[in-house]
């Protein structure tokens, strides 16, 4: 083997060491194997590597949305707009049948350099650590959510205030669960995350006030709510109300009474262990009371029953 490459494998093992201790720390004392020491879960690990760099679920997001940008740029150079013209979201359009445009809006990216790297740098930073600490599942759900949320409340809301969108979308909210989750980690400038998530969010709600965007502005405060909301619930700070829904009752029938003649026959059919000790006790005391006269049919049989069987007894089973 050259050196070279003997350096590089020696970095990715301890590459690999250092993600599978902070994994173990992250995920506490949930193993996959259960024996506490050396194992870990693998949804919190990457999803593969590349010349020893880890590559995780957000990497490849921000992975599509650099793609989409690319093709987007191109297409309308050619001037065949292809994805502006069918991925949008728009209200009126998903009212005309084109559902797919609930999930397709964050595919037309159009070049704008600043606010575009600047997006996909959070989603590669702070995306990238909310993966390590919840896996993969989790996070897809968290922003699963903060992508879907927004267009599927316009939509519900499209014959109030009808909506377009267009462009990646999330990375703000993704930052939001990052600081829910570490407030207190310094930042640039030593600015601890919770107050550079609120800085942000509010000038981001600054902008759409001071334009008059509304859509924009309930999408921004549905999408990062959600993921702090979504953060503090996985921390364990409330826990969701829990449905029950009214059950089915069983529906109830009302048998006739036996006739005195069958409810003998079955009592004297009846193993004189059914009959207890105490029910005859509870006979005779009656018998001693009230006479033999007071006894129901029902009562006759078992009295019955219990004659039969202990003259068995006494004849030694015969």
């Amino acid at each position: 083997m050259l050196p070279h490459s003997k350096h590089i494998s020696r970095e990715r093992n301890v590459s690999q060491l250092a993600d599978a201790a902070r994994a173990r720390q992250c995920a506490g004392p949930q193993t996959m194997e259960g024996d506490g020491y050396g194992t870990y879960r693998p949804e919190h690990q990457p999803v593969t590597w590349v010349r020893g760099y880890p590559l995780y679920a957000a990497h490849f997001i921000v992975a599509i949305y650099v793609g989409s940008m690319i093709v987007t740029a191109i297409t309308q150079a050619v001037r065949y707009p292809l994805l502006d013209v069918w991925l949008p979201f728009d209200t009126s359009l998903v009212y005309s049948g084109q559902i797919w445009r609930i999930f397709t809006y964050g595919l037309v990216n159009e070049p704008s350099v600043f606010p575009f790297v600047l997006n996909m740098l959070m989603m590669v930073w702070f995306g990238r650590e909310v993966e390590k600490t919840y896996g993969r599942a989790k996070f897809f759900y968290l922003y699963g959510g903060i992508y879907l949320l927004p267009t599927l409340l316009f939509t519900a809301l499209g014959s109030w205030m009808p909506a377009y969108f267009q462009g990646e979308f999330g990375a703000l909210a993704v930052f939001v669960a990052f600081a829910t989750i570490y407030p207190n980690v310094p930042l640039m400038f030593n600015v601890l995350a919770k107050w550079a998530a609120i800085i942000l969010v509010g000038i981001y709600v600054l902008q759409a006030l001071s334009k008059n965007l509304w859509p924009l502005l309930i999408a921004i405060c549905a999408s990062n709510g959600y993921a702090y909301l979504f953060a503090r619930y996985e921390k364990g700070d409330f826990a969701l109300p829990k449905l029950r829904l009214p059950g089915r009752k069983p529906k109830l029938r009302v048998l006739p009474d036996l006739k005195p003649e069958a409810t003998a026959k079955s009592a004297a059919k009846r193993p004189a262990s059914d009959t207890s000790m105490a029910e005859i006790d509870a006979l005779l005391d009656k018998i001693a009371t009230s006479g033999m006269a007071s006894l129901t049919s029902k009562e006759r049989a078992k009295l019955n029953a219990a004659r039969e069987d202990l003259m068995k007894r006494e004849s030694g089973g015969r």
